[in-house]
């Protein structure tokens, strides 16, 4: 079997309609952008998305940070260690279970995230840039229903 070239009618290309694949696609992109975005700040996405969920306003356990960025829990320890050796971030014991650790940005962390957002939106945008801004709304809509199922 040939591969169509990618010049071909989208037709021609098994992937071109397969979501999945479009999905992982546009995900390597926007971490490929997301990466060279957040190196100025020292981050890349995913110490950008532990950083983010420690700047929330309700505190999250480590465990809950690797449950909401669905990543295996032993992937998020060395995140939360480099971000606190930089001083962004604190642990804490969870008052409800003191087995857990509650992480926090600290005022450092806060400042940081506050000006790696800006650059991340940016990168976000020009990565999209081939979408209207309806069409992006109506993207990120689908996608956290998608993400988020349980919020309906």
């Amino acid at each position: 079997m040939t591969n169509a070239p990618l010049d071909s009618p989208a037709d021609e290309r098994p992937l071109m309609d397969d979501l999945s694949f479009l999905l992982a696609r546009s995900n390597a992109a926007s971490l490929v952008a997301g990466n060279a975005a957040l190196a100025p700040f020292g981050l890349r996405v995913r110490s950008y998305s532990v950083l983010a969920s420690a700047c929330a306003p309700a505190t999250m356990t480590q465990r809950e940070i690797a449950e909401f960025l669905r990543l295996d829990p032993s992937q998020v320890v060395p995140l939360v260690d480099d971000l606190e050796a930089k001083g962004l971030v604190d642990r804490a014991p969870d008052p409800r279970d003191r087995r857990a650790n509650v992480i926090s940005a600290t005022p450092a962390g806060t400042a940081l995230f506050t000006a790696a957002r800006v650059a991340i939106l940016e990168a976000e945008r020009t990565t999209h840039a081939a979408l209207t801004d309806r069409e992006r709304e109506t993207l990120a809509r689908l996608l956290h229903k998608t993400a988020f199922p349980e919020e309906g």
